[in-house]
């Protein structure tokens, strides 16, 4: 998050400045004329400027959000390199301005006192309405690369809340900055991240398809570079470099940079170096005209034109994303039956299409809008009963469409196909048969079978321990057991009764860790760290020995649903940030780091005979996820020392942050693994 932040801090700081000067000036100077009842008249401006420049974000917000997968790449890729005009172009004309701002701003505020207030609206309307669109379009860009807004949107706030401190300091006089060499050092970093931005947005063309060479790589250092590092996330959050870069991506980053920032430093030498205090100071009070009275009657207007100023570009904004992103067109109502699937359908037009589904049948069925070539599925209801209508919404480009009903009985019905012209983009899913999923099954099971045979060897271990009385020893042979069991988490849905014999925990009995129906793990953790003596342990280890053992046996026989394999690839560290990384479960030995890492390796383990089917469906999934297992594989190996873990409440605030946030963000990135595995009947 952090890292996304410092190019949108950088932004606010310098656009906040330029717009805060202007204001400034402009204040300074209507002191100084004895025009005080005329600022209102300032603010009016300046805050229509702001209204406008928050509604051009909506509008850039939600436009993008009504495109297609592909539209949206193209859209944000065209709208970076807009940004990257702008950035640019602002950069010089700050460097050749500053000097003379405040006498430009001066002038035209001579001339708008004679004019009228229109007039000095419209120039403080028009002086900070340029920096707050560049700033949306930035901030816009920047959030879109950064694929979040929290950094973002914090970094730019930070920059202009420095921004009007700043500026309040130069117009009290209680401060000094020479503004030439503020604007040419931040000019030259920002023409650095501009390079980056133009880089990801010649990346984003790339994949709208709007520009060729995607593939076409100059460097792929993602073997050898750690994605999920702190230098690695720093570059790309700050810079916008990434371990893989193709050659228009290369190019035009090297290209950008060496050209702009020629012509920047040339310039900078042409320009004499002085400070320049551009913010006029305020006349002492005693100067100062006495404002004059407003009758009450006069204050109506000035109101209504504030609420004027700031409700239009709403408005306005409104309407843009009311037409650019509109409702789902009302499609016409498609019948569904085990006999006829899709009675009236006709070729919809592209865009996000909103179908009635009315179930006309004797069965409730299942519903899917599909690419009969492929069977990859748009949309879906399930449990679509007889006599009811859902709607179902998905968005339509240029493809093959169909609809597959799958009633109760399971005889699938298929109808005829329509074609849609355009432009492909609409995002599908290949659907998953239990087919697909035998071989990740197979695997798995051969996996878990393995692991039970040394789960059975360490807790044997580990009675013989306690029954020798070697409570130090049975310590460490209790972690390496417990830590063998944590690594089979997809499976514990299908131990039945034995997961809580083995693993369970003491919430809920009657007795709490006393309680006689208290076993297994936990149990014999409470005892050998609360001080419990072997020959108080002795029956609880043999009793978990005992279910080890018939669980290894039992094994081979209970039913495997092939389905938990994607749930369980988000659970098992769903339960691991619930209980693990929350101490939750600890009964004395401080090992929750170690039980999260042994969670890990089982999901690692889960994912290798899942990914031949995640490549094919979603390719640029797993190097995320595999960036973000490096990143909390590395924060878990640096809690503990051999056999010895830090205990979770002994992290502090800043360690604990760390290993939840990465724990956050890896659930997040497989929390679409469930859906594109989920078994459908329509393939």
């Amino acid at each position: 998050m952090w890292d996304d932040s410092f190019p949108s801090f950088l932004i606010g700081l310098r656009e906040g400045l330029e717009a805060g000067l202007v204001v400034s000036v402009l204040v300074a100077t209507l002191v100084r004329a004895g025009a005080r009842p005329r600022l209102p008249q300032v603010w009016t401006g300046v805050l229509a400027a702001i209204a406008l420049s928050m509604s051009f974000g909506a509008v850039l917000t939600f436009t993008a959000a009504s495109l297609s997968t592909t539209a949206q790449e193209a859209f944000g890729g065209a709208l970076s390199i807009v940004a990257v005009a702008f950035v640019t172009a602002m950069v010089f004309w700050m460097r050749r301005s500053a000097r003379s701002l405040a006498g430009d701003i001066k002038e035209k505020v001579t001339e708008a006192l004679t004019m009228g207030a229109g007039v000095l609206v419209l120039t403080s309307f028009l002086a900070v309405g340029r920096e707050g669109l560049e700033t949306a379009l930035f901030l816009w860009t920047t959030a879109r690369a950064a694929r979040e807004s929290a950094g973002p949107m914090a970094g730019a706030g930070a920059g202009l809340v420095l921004a009007a401190l700043l500026c309040w300091g130069l117009y009290r006089r209680v401060l000094r900055i020479n503004l030439t060499r503020f604007f040419t050092v931040t000019g030259g970093v920002l023409i650095v991240i501009a390079a980056g931005v133009l880089g990801y947005g010649l990346r984003d063309l790339q994949e709208g398809a709007a520009l060729p060479g995607g593939t076409v790589y100059a460097f792929d250092l993602s073997g050898s570079v750690d994605a999920g590092s702190w230098y690695s996330t720093l570059l790309q959050g700050v810079l916008n470099l990434t371990p893989t870069m193709t050659w228009l991506q290369a190019v035009g980053y090297a290209g950008y940079l060496a050209v702009v920032m020629t012509l920047f430093v040339r310039g900078v030498r042409d320009v004499p170096g002085a400070a320049e205090r551009v913010a006029t100071p305020p006349p002492r009070p005693d100067s100062t005209p006495a404002a004059q009275p407003t009758a009450p009657a006069a204050n109506r207007p000035r109101l209504l034109l504030l609420v004027a100023v700031v409700a239009v570009p709403a408005l306005l904004a409104g309407l843009v994303v009311a037409l650019a992103h509109p409702k789902p067109a009302a499609g016409e109502t498609v019948a569904v039956s085990g006999t006829d699937c899709g009675q009236g359908f006709t070729a919809p037009e592209p865009g996000r299409q909103d179908f009635r589904m009315h179930n006309t049948g004797n069965q409730t069925s299942e519903v899917y809008l599909i690419d009969p070539s492929t069977n990859a599925v748009y949309g879906e209801i399930e449990g679509l009963a007889p006599g009811t209508t859902r709607d179902l919404v998905a968005t339509v480009a240029g493809g093959t469409y169909a609809w597959r009903c799958v009633p109760a009985d399971g005889r699938a019905v298929t109808s005829k196909a329509v074609r849609v012209g355009g432009a492909a983009g609409a995002h599908a899913v290949v659907p998953v048969s239990e087919r697909d999923l035998a071989a990740p099954l197979k695997a798995y099971r051969a996996y878990v079978n393995q692991g039970l045979a040394t789960l059975v060897t360490r807790t044997r271990k580990l009675n013989d321990d306690i029954r020798a009385g070697h409570l130090d020893t049975a310590r460490a042979d209790w972690l390496a057991a417990h830590r063998t069991y944590a690594s089979l988490g997809a499976a514990y849905g299908t131990f039945e009764d034995f997961d809580q014999k083995i693993d369970g925990r003491p919430d809920g009995l009657p007795g709490g860790v006393r309680d006689k129906d208290f076993t297994g793990f936990l149990r014999i953790e409470y005892g050998l760290w609360h001080g419990e003596s072997a020959a108080g342990l002795r029956g609880v280890a043999q009793q978990l020995a005992d279910d080890t053992a018939g669980l290894r046996k039992a094994f081979p026989h209970q039913d495997f649903d092939p389905s938990d394999l994607p749930l369980r690839a988000h659970e098992i560290l769903e339960n691991t940030l619930q209980f693990e990384l929350t101490g939750d479960t600890d009964q004395g030995s401080g090992s929750g780091l170690a039980t999260a890492d042994a969670n890990l390796a089982g999901t690692r383990e889960l994912l290798a005979v899942l990914r031949p089917l995640l490549t094919s469906r979603a390719p640029r999934l797993l190097p995320t996820v595999d960036a973000d297992i490096t990143r909390l594989q590395k924060l878990l190996d640096s809690a503990h020392r051999g056999t010895v873990w830090t205990p979770v409440d002994r992290l502090g605030p800043a360690g604990k942050a760390r290993i939840d946030g990465a724990t956050g963000q890896l659930l997040e990135d497989l929390s679409t693994v469930p859906d594109l595995l989920e078994i459908r009947k329509s393939a």
